[in-house]
């Protein structure tokens, strides 16, 4: 065979040998695909989950939650019947629950319809959340959840801080992951047919 012949058989070889190495590449396009879309920012900050760790998948329709406050008092969801009550679970570490907090504390005040409660849920004593509430002060009675024991009825926490507003029938009424104010609330009862506020969130005009 002649020096062109060969050449022009390897030139032809290394065309094949391209055209099949493009092809093998579009492959991968495929499954992007199915790829999983990262979940949409809320602002929660993100629970990391122990393998040990217990965790509930889904909400009760109508929740029971009976557990003893910080001050030692018993805080018992079935009988606030007859009124709307946010159930905020939240950290000390966590600065968005920080941020609301005090927004919290004031509907709470202010709204004689609408009570409070906040789930600590994070490994700190009861005496250490006394100190800590002494800097930050809310009017809505506090207790520590056992983040390996928590509330059955309600799912497990993937991030914090997390509400559950609870009509006055004790059904769930709306949820929210991430911050949230005291205008949402409010407009959450108004959407689930409770009374419109008589004045600015938190009782300013």
């Amino acid at each position: 065979m002649s020096s062109r012949a060969i050449t022009v058989s390897l030139l032809a070889a290394a065309l094949v040998a391209t055209a099949l190495l493009a092809g093998c590449k579009r492959k991968p396009a495929d499954t992007d695909l199915a790829a999983p879309q990262a979940p949409a920012d809320t602002g929660a900050l993100t629970l990391p989950q122990a393998a040990e760790q217990p965790r509930t998948e889904n909400d009760v329709e109508i929740p029971k939650l009976s557990i003893a406050t910080v001050e030692g008092q018993q805080f018992d969801l079935a009988s606030r019947r007859g009124k709307w009550v946010v159930v905020n679970f939240w950290a000390t570490w966590c600065k968005p629950c920080l941020k609301e907090m005090p927004e919290l504390s004031a509907l709470d005040a202010m709204r004689e319809h609408i009570e409070v409660v906040g789930l600590a849920y994070e490994d700190i004593t009861p005496d250490d959340m006394k100190v800590f509430l002494k800097l930050h002060p809310v009017v809505y009675p506090i207790a520590v959840v056992d983040t390996f024991n928590p509330p059955a009825d309600f799912a497990t926490p993937r991030g914090l801080p997390m509400t559950y507003l609870i009509a006055p029938d004790g059904r769930v009424a709306d949820k929210f992951l991430g911050p949230v104010t005291a205008s949402d609330i409010e407009a959450a009862i108004v959407k689930a047919g409770g009374p419109k506020p008589s004045q600015g969130p938190a009782g300013q005009s």
